[in-house]
């Protein structure tokens, strides 16, 4: 129904889209992402999404400006149109992960040059680096590819001048987010960005900050205690979900289906992660009208004269 208002929409694996004249209506759906697949969908999830970043925009708008012009509804940004930066920032506290592009499954696969990153011999799994590193990667709609620094200005992707900026940006934002997640009793272990220019030339950063989607998060308590006897930590992001479908063989050709077993527990970790990070307790957005009618209330203003 929204077609009829205009602006260009596209449907990504997570959020709905429609771009308007200098601006975007970001929608963040409850649709569930893993290994580039979309699985099904999990109950608020979308709701926990985009308010989760929200609250880390707000927290690091003196480090960087932002995308946001509007929060209207739960489920919805209003975000400036900026000229994105064809990378996407990934900034990493500790070894660890299980995709194809992790530190850890590289560093396991012997790899010590790791995005321009010299890493030492004898580390461990979930072990900290000495301090964050950048392990950019380029964006593609298939898999993504990890890439260096010199290869970003080699490749004429960003200038250089201007890659130094978006990696003190990104590791600001970075400190930041550890400082805040530390005080809630949390590690945030690693993380991207995706940047770009906004209307005044400024690098502004966008789509989401520190949200269980583009973040992994463990809980402070228990990390020294597991990591030492080598269990895997305590986490409250997508990872959990990630261990469980590689438990079940996923892979291009076998998408498990999710259970209300996984599609609750899941939920329960996203409104739990929100809690802890905001401090705040979670109020879903609910109604006796549908979500969908509510949303469309809620962004009809930002089509007028599209």
């Amino acid at each position: 129904r929204l077609e009829r208002w205009g602006g260009v929409y596209q449907k990504g694996k997570v959020r709905d889209m429609y771009k308007l004249p200098g601006k975007r209506v970001l929608i963040t759906t409850d649709r569930q992402s893993a290994f580039d697949h979309v699985l099904g969908t999990i109950p608020l999830k979308g709701q926990v999404l985009n308010r989760i970043a929200q609250y880390w925009f707000e927290q690091t708008a003196d480090i960087v400006p932002n995308h946001v012009i509007a929060v209207p509804h739960a489920n919805v940004t209003i975000g400036e149109e900026l000229q994105m930066f064809p990378v996407e920032v990934v900034v990493r506290g500790y070894l660890t992960g299980s995709t194809d592009t992790s530190a850890w499954t590289h560093y396991n696969r012997g790899v010590r040059d790791f995005c321009g990153n010299r890493l030492p011999e004898g580390m461990v799994k979930n072990q900290p680096f000495a301090s964050a590193i950048i392990t950019p990667t380029t964006k593609s709609e298939e898999h993504d590819e990890s890439i260096s620094a010199e290869q970003i200005v080699e490749r004429g992707l960003v200038a250089e001048e201007t890659w130094q900026k978006i990696e003190e940006i990104a590791l600001a934002v970075f400190a930041r987010g550890q400082q805040l997640a530390a005080q809630q009793g949390l590690i945030l272990v690693d993380t991207k960005y995706e940047m770009g220019r906004n209307a005044q030339g400024e690098i502004a950063i966008a789509d989401e900050i520190h949200t269980p989607d583009s973040s992994r998060y463990w809980i402070q308590a228990s990390y020294e205690e597991r990591h030492a006897r080598g269990d895997e930590p305590e986490s409250l992001d997508k990872e959990f979900l990630r261990l469980w479908l590689r438990d079940r063989g996923i892979s291009d050709d076998n998408i498990p289906t999710l259970d209300d077993d996984i599609r609750i527990q899941v939920a329960e970790r996203y409104v739990d992660l929100f809690e802890r990070v905001t401090g705040k307790s979670f109020e879903p957005d609910v109604g006796e009208t549908p979500l969908m009618a509510r949303i469309e209330q809620a962004i009809e203003p930002y089509f007028d004269g599209v």
